[in-house]
């Protein structure tokens, strides 16, 4: 469907906001002024502060039919990021397209517990080796990186896109020393034991896909997302691969491995874990709004 809206070329900064605002609230935009404000920063390379200060500077022809053309696509439901190219992560901005799924906030929590440790075993004089698998755009490797110098990374995705994305992440952080891209299916090409496992792997039931959010159903990769079945069938390839001799050569002793879960998935994956890998502690830990969201696995 093409949408059709446009701005009037005398337009400067607060019309053209007002303007924006107004028409993708219209489009059922939730967060219609925020997005508004965000794009036009895009447009004028500005930051919020020096947007809202000046509200009477005149906007360009040039500049005009760029804002245009991305609330249009924001009226139907693109990201934001995917417009921007970029979206706020553990203090980062990560770079995104459409290849990679666009990090959320509750990631972050994924990042911190792994941290946590991390530091632990930085106190007892080790030199950590981490594993993020299923790295996507590499947000959580790139984030553990910038917060842990000493730490080496191994970043894996089957995607050979996502792999590009996460390599623009790495050196736009500096970050290339430390974060080795390992692209291949799950641990397949690890190259040395890790003490540490981070994964967001797809985790939404195929039947609840339809039910997405329509900037998530129709505009983020579908391999990001779906998770089987029930949500767990990705999770459970990686406790099995673990379970397996070779996958078991993959972990230093008393290696933990971090999972983000979905909101209800606490029971189902504990009892995955108990099925796949019964020597392993499991604990589900819940988010700041009560809500599971990582599993923690002790081996």
């Amino acid at each position: 469907m093409r949408i059709v809206w446009s701005l009037d070329r005398s337009s400067d900064i607060g019309r053209a906001l007002l303007a924006a605002t107004r028409r993708l609230r219209e489009a059922d935009i939730d967060s219609a002024q925020l997005d508004a404000a965000v794009l036009l920063c895009s447009v004028l390379g500005v930051n919020k502060a020096w947007l809202y200060a000046h509200p009477t500077r005149q906007l360009t022809e040039h500049e005009i039919a760029k804002y245009e053309e991305l609330v249009r696509r924001r009226m139907c439901h693109e990201p934001v990021a995917y417009l921007v190219g970029y979206k706020p992560f553990y203090g980062l901005d990560i770079t995104v397209d459409n290849r990679v799924l666009i990090p959320r906030p509750e990631t972050e929590m994924l990042v911190e517990r792994a941290l946590l440790h991390l530091r632990h075993l930085l106190e007892d004089g080790q030199r950590p080796v981490i594993a993020d698998i299923g790295t996507g755009s590499g947000a959580i490797a790139v984030a553990i990186a910038v917060n842990a110098p000493e730490a080496t990374v191994y970043a894996t995705d089957v995607s050979a896109a996502c792999m590009e994305v996460c390599e623009k992440n790495i050196w736009r952080y500096g970050v290339g020393e430390q974060v080795h891209l390992a692209p291949g299916s799950l641990i397949d090409n690890l190259p040395e034991p890790v003490d540490i496992v981070v994964a967001n792997l797809p985790y939404v039931a195929t039947p609840d896909l339809a039910t997405l959010p329509p900037q998530v159903r129709e505009y983020e990769p579908v391999l990001a997302l779906d998770g089987g079945p029930d949500g767990a069938a990705v999770i459970r390839k990686l406790l099995a691969a673990f379970a397996s001799p070779a996958g078991r050569a993959k972990l230093k002793p008393g290696a933990v491995i971090f999972l983000e879960i979905g909101a209800d998935q606490g029971a189902l994956v504990r009892s995955a874990v108990d099925e796949v890998l019964p020597q392993c502690g499991c604990n589900v830990l819940v988010d700041y709004t009560g809500l599971d969201r990582v599993v923690v696995i002790t081996t």
